[in-house]
């Protein structure tokens, strides 16, 4: 969901900035980076505490997979795109580009509207990073009962 988040942003940016070059060359890192990133911090947020036994609160899974989602999934991807856009716009003279001082209002201006468009995404990734925080949890008790059971019946 985190590849199809980056590149809703990454066209969401083209069409304000009027970017109509290089659609490959901004378009398949907002796929790819995104998604391995997504999936890098998940499994160091979410499943390897759960695996080694550092994650027994199962609301900690449930926000730990509900921020992964909304800022590796959500976040991340919008973020990403603004500077490749921004400076596919520089590069090709698409845009009127800020002055010396004003980059960062620039920039804020110009994510304002598409974060506005992008709420629907956030959401799903905060409902989908909790439901997969929830599932591996829950495969984690599985697991761990049936580890405990099993050694209860070596011993015996």
């Amino acid at each position: 969901m985190a590849a199809l988040v980056g590149l809703i942003a990454n066209s969401l940016f083209r069409r304000a900035l009027n970017v109509r070059q290089a659609p490959f060359a901004s378009g398949l890192p907002m796929a790819v980076l995104p998604f391995l990133t997504t999936v890098a911090v998940y499994n160091a947020a979410v499943s390897a505490p759960l695996m080694f036994g550092d994650l027994n609160c199962p609301t900690c899974a449930l926000m730990r997979g509900a921020l992964v989602g909304v800022v590796g999934g959500g976040l991340y991807p919008i973020l990403l795109a603004l500077p490749v856009n921004v400076g596919l716009a520089s590069r090709y003279n698409t845009a009127p580009m800020p002055e010396k001082g004003n980059a960062v209002r620039y920039c804020v201006d110009l994510c304002r509207p598409i974060m506005r468009k992008m709420r629907v995404a956030l959401a799903l990734q905060a409902f989908f990073g909790t439901y997969l925080g929830s599932r591996h949890f829950q495969t984690y008790m599985t697991l761990t009962k049936i580890s405990f059971g099993s050694r209860e019946e070596l011993t015996d």
